[in-house]
């Protein structure tokens, strides 16, 4: 039992390191495209915590947003999210479909508001205004 433990913290220790080392490199891209797909889920899961709080948000775009939260936080994929380049691309797909459909629900204004990263990736997301 205890070995089994011991096992388990060494684990947690290396994944919380890669986590640390991955954001330390992530911050050291230089601005461009990779740069913002590095930034894209951490914005996308502030956006959900943000919205789902919000009252101007109705209901059905609440719980769409919030299964969106749940599937990227979910160990569960679709795409395994150790295969390189596409393992995170099933969640990045959920959540901006999610994102996409609050956005014809909810006002443009409070989703700008709920996003905190580069304006031009939301509303490139979003589309034409309605």
């Amino acid at each position: 039992m205890r070995n089994w433990l011991a096992g388990l913290g060494v684990a947690v220790l290396c994944l919380v390191l890669s986590w640390g080392l991955l954001l330390i490199l992530a911050r050291r891209l230089p601005p461009g495209i990779l740069r913002d797909l590095a930034a894209f889920i951490p914005d996308c899961v502030t956006t959900v915590r943000r919205l789902r709080k919000d009252p101007r948000v109705p209901r059905r775009a609440r719980i769409a947003i919030i299964v969106a939260g749940v599937w990227v936080a979910s160990p569960v994929d679709l795409i395994p999210e150790f295969i390189p380049i596409i393992g995170p691309l099933d969640d990045i797909v959920v959540v901006a479909l999610a994102l996409r459909y609050a956005g014809r629900q909810v006002p443009r204004e409070v989703l700008l508001a709920a996003w905190p990263g580069e304006p031009r990736l939301i509303e490139r997301l979003l589309g034409d205004v309605r």
